[in-house]
């Protein structure tokens, strides 16, 4: 069977993007909320939104770049500068960021957890592999170990793309696969560990990566054979699924399979007919949300420290208001920093090539 013509874009998965981001951005605030108490089920796998992207992530670049590595066009030099100039001066900036507001509240006298300016991991974090294990502490801006578990699946990707396209004509089989080494994972590392890969960030965060984007792989291969049907209704029932399954804290391998087949759900679903999915505003808000994801914590740090001040908030326990106030100006901030550094700067150092036949990021692109 001759594989599906794809669209250029997935317009659908782009919301869910954002809604990843919000996921882990809730999860990072909640102990800031006054008589948050004990964390719903919900909020409390919020880190799984780190899962939702790298399967996210597995099953873009294989749209955009598995039938150039499978048909000799691949270029991994084009490929590793597209991927920098994707995720690197964001990164670049979070961390001076992190760093200028930690100086700050040292001169102004307040605590600042030492790890936070960690001089030790700082070559680790500026060359993007301190979730390699390189790294002794979880230091400076502490959500960018996905960047650096993304950067290792960069480099890896020819490995990842040369086993896709030997199974690109048994795509089921491939998602059993890919499943089930998934599975398998997750119960071997927790039983040696001693707690989830899922929960993993600098010391195992290149590992924790491995599954989840090869099981995106995996389902492209589905998607490129032939899209989900009916995909609105699959993509219903995934969605029932997954916030289900969260909310009753069950094994992160379930929620993550279950993730997966709501992307392949979304991505069959034609841009025409996708409603508000494919909106402009469900497309910016899936754009800056790599934004969002990033500047979190330097925005967790500055808000709610100048917030529990101007309140009087013990224990930066902010009331429900201040709070959602502070959550609800984060994608504010994102698309600021979307628009002053990570737009621009990506916009610059693709510019600096002069090789042509780097593909442009498409919308619904992974971190």
């Amino acid at each position: 069977m001759t594989p599906v013509q794809t669209p250029a874009d997935l317009r659908p998965i782009t919301a869910l993007r954002f809604a990843a981001a919000a996921w882990v951005a809730v999860y990072a605030f909640w102990e800031n909320l006054a008589g948050g108490g004990v964390m719903p089920g919900l909020v409390a796998k919020g880190y799984l939104g780190v899962e939702l992207f790298f399967v996210l992530s597995g099953f873009i670049l294989c749209h955009v770049y598995l039938a150039q590595a499978g048909e000799g066009r691949f270029s991994y030099r084009g490929f590793l500068w597209a991927r920098i100039a994707r995720v690197y001066p964001l990164h670049l900036a979070t961390l001076i960021g992190v760093g200028l507001l930690a100086g700050a509240a040292l001169v102004a006298g307040l605590n600042v957890d030492s790890n936070v300016l960690s001089w030790s991991s700082l070559p680790a974090n500026l060359l993007m592999v301190h979730a390699w294990g390189l790294a002794p502490v979880a230091g400076w801006n502490h959500p960018s170990w996905s960047i650096s578990a993304e950067w290792f699946a960069y480099l890896c990707f020819p490995a990842f793309a040369y086993v896709a396209w030997r199974m690109r004509e048994r795509p089921l089989v491939a998602v059993v696969l890919a499943g089930g080494f998934l599975a398998v994972v997750y119960v071997a590392f927790e039983r040696l560990a001693g707690f989830s890969l899922t929960e993993a960030t600098i010391r195992w965060g290149a590992l924790r990566i491995v599954p989840p984007f090869l099981f995106g792989c995996a389902l492209y291969l589905v998607y490129r054979r032939q899209p989900a049907r009916p995909a609105g209704l699959l993509a219903g029932i995934f969605l029932v699924l997954l916030v289900t399954s969260a909310a009753l804290q069950l094994w992160d391998g379930i929620t993550v399979l279950l993730a997966g087949g709501l992307i392949l759900s979304l991505a069959s679903l034609p841009n025409e007919r996708a409603g508000w999915l494919a909106s402009r505003p469900a497309v910016y808000l899936g754009e800056i949300s790599y934004s969002v994801y990033m500047v979190c914590v330097p925005w967790k740090l500055l808000a709610v420290n100048l917030a529990a001040r101007a309140t009087g908030a013990p224990d930066k326990q902010l009331q429900l208001f201040v709070w959602l106030v502070i959550l609800a100006l984060l994608p504010v901030v994102a698309a600021a920093s979307y628009h002053l550094v990570e737009h621009p700067a990506r916009k610059a150092l693709k510019g600096m090539t002069r090789r042509p036949k780097i593909a442009s990021t498409p919308v619904g692109a992974p971190l």
